[in-house]
């Protein structure tokens, strides 16, 4: 009855779905949040836009949610913004991934369940720095070369299933911190836009046996500080339930924007869920919401 419902009061608005590739337009409805929408906005450079689908709901004549798509082997990322009810529309008749990892703020999701099955997981915080809150972290760290690509692979892959081009390093800025030669903390950049003078803090990792002793706060500083060079603002994505982290990237001036969803989302209806969903009906519950 729920999605009836939903579906009568989206006729009722006429709300009119359309692709676009206008990238004034959408620099401009992202621009309206310019930290929640960082990643977006960096994707509308050059190097990034080929990689993306975008689309947007428009109501009568004003523009009032947009979805972005990046495109590749599922799951990929899928970003929205806006109106609730237009973020319904656009995922329910243009941007239609069978999996993919969305990032939406919370009021966003009971209307994405109505057509996607959402994995659990904890809220995400996305904070932000400029130079005038930046606070410097001093220490030894080296700039990391694409030469280093072997190096800091091997010191994801500790932590998180990772594989990253040599490229990544060249485009981006990768500091870390080496001990007895080896390469034991690393942080790095997911997507840097000169255009936008924006930047995100990502990848950001240390050994397990060298923890605890600031070198995340070290070399996430010196990444900061380099792209606050030509960036006008740098964000970064922490877990709400990560306190070591949240303090870590307080304490190098950075500020809380806004919480929000990062989950993984399964079309309803697809021949996997389809698979899975009795089988979860018979399974004992193994987690919890955060």
């Amino acid at each position: 009855m729920a999605s009836i419902a939903q579906a009568g009061r989206l006729r009722e608005r006429r709300l009119e779905v359309q692709a676009t590739r206008d990238r004034a337009f959408l620099r401009a409805f992202l621009e309206r949040d310019r930290l929640l929408a960082a990643y977006a906005i960096c994707d509308l450079d050059e190097r990034e836009f080929a990689r993306t689908r975008w689309a947007v709901a428009v109501d009568g004549s004003e523009p009032i949610a947009v979805a972005l798509e990046y495109n590749g082997i599922a799951p990929q990322p899928l970003f929205v913004m806006g109106d609730a009810d237009g973020v319904a529309a656009v995922l329910r008749e243009l941007i239609r991934p069978r999996a993919a990892y969305i990032a939406a703020l919370p009021q966003h999701l009971q209307r994405v369940e109505l057509l996607y099955r959402i994995e659990p997981g904890p809220p995400m915080v996305r904070m932000w720095v400029d130079r005038a809150s930046f606070m410097p972290m001093p220490g030894s760290v080296q700039r990391l070369l694409p030469a280093d690509i072997g190096d800091l692979n091997r010191l994801y892959n500790l932590g998180f299933p990772s594989w990253l081009p040599s490229e990544a390093i060249g485009q981006g800025v990768y500091y870390g911190i080496r001990a007895g030669g080896r390469l034991v903390a690393a942080a790095g950049t997911h997507v840097v836009s000169p255009d936008a003078r924006l930047a995100v803090v990502g990848n950001v990792m240390t050994h397990r046996e060298h923890r605890s002793r600031g070198y995340a706060k070290v070399t996430t500083s010196a990444v900061t500080q380099e792209l606050l060079r030509h960036a006008d603002q740098v964000v970064l994505n922490v877990r709400a339930d990560n306190p070591p982290a949240l303090a870590t990237y307080r304490a190098l001036g950075y500020r809380e924007h806004v919480r929000f969803e990062e989950r993984l989302i399964h079309r309803r209806g697809m021949l996997w869920d389809s698979i899975l969903s009795p089988l979860r009906r018979l399974l004992p519950a193994t987690h919890k919401e955060v």
